[in-house]
């Protein structure tokens, strides 16, 4: 940096840069001064640590390794004692392992050097255009996800650390067990939360009007086209597009999403050029995508696109211990529209919900609460006011293994990335013997 560049610095400081090669700390803040930003710089984990309680900063870009530590050691005491600040890892060693690992710990984006500088712009740009998060999940949204049990606290975890980075978050799960739900969880929670937050269901727009839809369209572009209109993708404009059930969308239309999502551009019907888009997307299905991927119905692309960090949400009868509070929740939320007192639910009407294996979930609970608010005379629901269909199987339940996901856990298996990394192919085909089992790494941001 020379005398001038120093001389015209900017009196505030935005970034933290951690890198223990001066040179790289040296381009980085050189870069960031070009871009109108001060910085200050560190060449260890104490060094940043220090740093870090001294001053307040709107962005810090870490590398992975540091001669005291590394640079999720940095994302866990960011996440811990500033969670506010967006933080980025740096890595010359980029592998979908490690960016999982500091994604699912809370890292804003992660990027392999050499970084080039538009795609250094870019995440610094996203990084100081969204609004800083709370620190703690306000009161309001911790009650969207209603529960204590084991099974509802770990998602709930989850979703926090989740909310604070922007790679996309795939959500499956059981139809009915409230997906949606935990989507609004995690934009509400996230910088985006001042944003909108756009929900689609894929399955229910017709094949004819899905460009249209999702892209907009300009005057005269096609008969009744009066005026202009905005598409999905424009509404979200610095918020959230939820796609839910992404699976029902046709092959034609899978195309044209993945592009718009590797871009971050859409050109709307009857437009002669792309304009970009601020989203951050979020999907969601109860189908089983690695099988539809193997028949040929869901493009493997946009699979992995889609699919960086997957999210389980469970069935209501692994957190059973819920269903009392639900039940509360729905009841009241029935009464509130109603514009009277809840019902309460006797011992024996609770005991019912708790013996029901509710193949419907979350969704069939209220189904059932709202029937019986309509049978019930008093104010008090009992037993027999709750009707159960006799014929509910648990046959079409999916597990956990149908989705192609571990269990144990519900980050992606970094191993199913590993595995496909020599597979041969170009981008939009199927490499032959790969199935769903996963893309090769790749170099750059991990982008939404």
């Amino acid at each position: 940096m020379n005398t001038v560049e120093r001389r015209n610095r900017p009196r505030t400081v935005d970034v933290l840069v951690v890198d223990d090669e001066e040179d790289i700390r040296e381009l980085l803040e050189l870069s960031l001064l070009r871009m109108g930003l001060g910085c200050d710089t560190a060449g260890s984990l104490q060094e940043a640590r220090a740093l870090l309680e001294a001053r307040r900063y709107r962005l810090c870009l870490t590398d992975m390794r540091l001669p005291d530590g590394d640079g999720l050691s940095l994302v866990e005491y960011i996440q811990a004692r500033h969670a506010g600040l967006p933080v980025a890892v740096i890595s010359a060693f980029g592998s979908i392992e490690a960016a999982i690992r500091a994604l699912k710990l809370g890292a804003f984006d992660f990027v392999t050097k050499p970084v080039e500088l538009k795609a250094l712009r870019e995440l610094v740009h996203h990084a100081l255009s969204l609004r800083p998060e709370p620190a703690a999940a306000p009161a309001g949204d911790a009650r969207m996800l209603v529960g204590d049990s084991p099974a509802l606290a770990q998602l709930r975890g989850q979703a926090e650390k989740l909310a604070r980075n922007q790679a996309p978050v795939f959500i499956y799960g059981e139809s009915g067990t409230g997906k949606e739900v935990v989507a609004r969880f995690i934009h509400r929670l996230g910088p985006r939360a001042g944003g909108p937050f756009v929900p689609v269901n894929c399955g229910a727009i017709s094949p004819e009007l899905m460009e249209s839809e999702f892209f907009g369209y300009r005057k005269g572009s096609f008969t009744g086209a009066a005026t202009d209109k905005e598409g999905l993708f424009q509404a979200a404009r610095s918020g959230t597009l939820f796609l839910d059930e992404i699976g029902e969308l046709p092959l034609a239309m899978q195309v044209k999403l993945l592009r718009a999502i590797q871009e971050r551009a859409v050109r709307p019907v009857g437009a002669h050029a792309e304009e970009p888009v601020d989203v951050r997307i979020l999907s969601a299905s109860h189908q089983d995508l690695g099988r539809l991927v193997a028949e040929g119905r869901f493009r493997q692309d946009l699979f992995f696109r889609i699919n960086v960090i997957a999210l389980r949400v469970p069935p209501l009868r692994e957190r059973r211990e819920d269903i009392p509070a639900l039940a509360a929740h729905i009841l009241a939320r029935l009464a509130e529209r109603e514009g009277r007192a809840p019902r309460q639910l006797s011992a024996a009407a609770l005991q019912v919900l708790l013996e029901h294996p509710f193949p419907g979930n979350v969704r069939e609970l209220e189904n059932l609460l709202e029937r019986a608010c309509a049978l019930c005379e008093g104010e008090r629901i009992d037993a027999t006011d709750i009707e159960l269909h006799p014929g509910a199987s648990m046959s079409g339940w999916l597990t956990d293994s149908a989705f192609g996901f571990n269990p144990a856990a519900t980050w992606v298996d970094p191993a199913r990335f590993e595995r496909a990394a020599g597979a041969e192919g170009r981008e939009g085909e199927y490499p032959p013997g790969a199935g769903a089992r996963g893309p090769r790494p790749r170099a750059g941001a991990l982008e939404p």
